[in-house]
């Protein structure tokens, strides 16, 4: 076998791969009751919804299905939002409420006015977002 023919040794060597520390987040799962809002566009068309649960210290952004990858890409910013909040210790539906009270700084999409609300489960708000729960 010549040199060309033989592998790198590098390729059979075993990766070890560690988790680096990331921002601080809430947890995305919960089993209890969520409180959530919706998020619209500038068209009014609901993109999603911010839940969150302080028993399980989760909130998270919701798609919509019907709303195709806009869903996706407009939660990136309530995402960020909500990991400032889990930054300073807040809990989450506390997080919630502010977001509700001033998201100015979100340009893309706003609160949807009197769309606040609890649902039973998670499941029940991926439902609601058109989504099977896939906990």
């Amino acid at each position: 076998m010549t040199s060309e023919n033989r592998p790198n040794p590098r390729f059979e060597e075993d990766m070890h791969f560690q988790r680096g520390d990331g921002p601080p987040d809430y947890g995305h799962r919960t089993y209890g009751p969520v409180r959530h809002f919706a998020v619209a566009d500038e068209t009014g068309t609901v993109l999603g919804y911010v839940w969150g649960n302080d028993e399980d210290d989760a909130a998270a952004w919701e798609p919509r299905s019907s709303a195709g990858p806009r869903a996706f890409n407009g939660g990136f910013l309530w995402e960020m939002k909500l990991r400032e909040f889990k930054a300073r210790g807040t809990a989450p539906t506390v997080a919630l409420a502010e977001m509700i009270t001033d998201s100015s700084d979100i340009e893309s999409s706003h609160v949807v006015a009197g769309s606040q609300a609890e649902a039973p489960t998670l499941a029940a708000l991926k439902e609601l977002a058109g989504k099977p729960d896939t906990a």
